[in-house]
């Protein structure tokens, strides 16, 4: 926030689910994100059932990473130059298209006729809104609830995302995917879309678009010159990019890691995911309570312990440990995206807010893409325990560059606590 302006104290969650507007959307994104959850576990088992003459591990990371090529173009377009569209405009269109392309692709699936080429094809342009919907998301949601529930806003977005993506979605859709198929997943997921569709439309007014001028810079500036005055924000996007970086490649190993080492199915797939899940689940429910710790230690720390996560990991091989493991990763993990936003969002003006958060959405997931493309060649040669190790020693090694980047001495008007 601007110097020497008067912060109000930041609400509960349940102050600011007392909103209907707020807590409608969020409700919406809850349910939505159970659909994407079932997605983690069905996507991996339906491209090793496709994936034909390409090696498993290459074919795994091209179809992560197909969501992400033109959602990235479009994301930058808004964040970098100066392309405004109102951000409820882009949360519908993203809906709409998400569910039109999961349910063609789920018909495909369920009748045979999906192929490896397909599955990227749809995934590529299905997703084109995705980065632009996720912001806008954030956004409506943050705007809805007013600076003092901003904070409280963005934990509750974490609590939605890592109890329906990580824990509910991913166990039913280990269930569902072992019972049925794939394909039937796929279907649900497109509900998911419809769901959160009808909750915008519901409850999201259109006056928010207007209100707070979110989709009109009167600066005319773009994401990036408008960090660049705030150094400390600038350059801990950087390290969140290699911190997604250096996860990337453990969502190539984990399905392999699970049917290998482990001599597991889908469903201890599912059960992996879930348990990270839980363990975020309660991080992300801990988030209020940290605000009134050092937030820049809290980043640190954060980085550091998830990094010992996928070494440990690599030399388990029982299913039980293994879960364990992971759902203690998920609780240290769990707090940085709602800080880091806060951190971000109490600095811009109204009118900055939505180049600057797609911006910061666009840094934070490109890495998401490339590190699946870089993943898939790295799990093929090191193998699913090799890449593992690997993943949490960068991120070791991104350690002491992340407290010299976040620690230091920050200049501009905005600063972490």
């Amino acid at each position: 926030m601007p110097t020497g302006a008067t912060r109000e104290a930041n609400r509960s969650y349940r102050d600011v689910l007392r909103n209907r507007h707020v807590a409608g959307l969020l409700l919406g994104d809850l349910l939505a994100n159970v659909g994407t959850g079932m997605i983690i576990v069905a996507m991996p088992v339906q491209t090793l059932s496709i994936h034909g003459n390409v090696p498993p591990a290459i074919a795994i990371g091209l179809v992560e990473a197909a969501p992400f090529v033109l959602s990235t173009i479009l994301a930058l377009s808004i964040g970098l130059g100066r392309v405004r569209v109102p951000p409820r405009t882009l949360l519908i269109t993203d809906c709409v298209l998400r569910s039109l392309t999961f349910a063609a692709l789920g018909v495909l699936a369920v009748t045979d006729q999906l192929t490896l080429q397909v599955l990227i094809t749809g995934l590529l342009f299905g997703a084109t809104f995705r980065m632009a919907g996720s912001s806008s998301r954030r956004l409506l949601a943050t705007s809805m609830a007013g600076e003092s529930g901003r904070f409280a806003v963005n934990g509750l977005l974490g609590l939605n995302a890592t109890f329906a993506l990580y824990i509910v979605g991913p166990v039913l859709g280990g269930v569902i995917v072992a019972t049925t198929s794939a394909g039937v997943v796929l279907f649900l997921d497109a509900c998911g879309a419809l769901i959160l569709l009808a909750a915008v439309l519901i409850s999201v007014p259109r006056a928010v678009n207007d209100r707070d001028a979110l989709h009109r810079p009167t600066s005319g500036e773009s994401g990036w010159r408008i960090l660049r005055r705030r150094p400390v924000a600038a350059r801990l996007l950087v390290v969140e990019f290699f911190f997604n970086f250096f996860y990337m490649p453990i969502e190539v190993a984990l399905p392999l890691y699970v049917r290998g080492t482990l001599d597991a199915d889908a469903s201890a797939l599912g059960l992996m995911w879930g348990a990270l899940g839980l363990g975020a689940f309660v991080g992300a429910a801990l988030v209020n309570q940290l605000r009134n710790l050092p937030q820049r230690h809290v980043l640190i720390a954060i980085i550091g312990l998830w990094a010992v996560c996928p070494i440990v990991l690599a030399f388990v091989g029982n299913l039980t440990v293994a879960v364990i493991v992971f759902a203690l990763g998920g609780l240290v993990w769990a707090p940085f995206t709602p800080v880091a936003y806060s951190f971000l969002q109490s600095g811009l003006e109204p009118h900055e807010q939505q180049q600057v958060v797609t911006l910061w959405t666009t840094g934070s997931m490109v890495a998401a893409p490339l590190g699946l493309i870089v993943g898939g060649p790295l799990i093929e040669l090191a193998g699913s325990t090799g890449g593992l190790v690997l993943s949490g020693g960068l991120t070791l090694l991104l350690l002491p560059i992340a407290a010299l980047v976040v620690l230091g001495r920050a200049s501009g008007p905005v600063t972490l606590s």
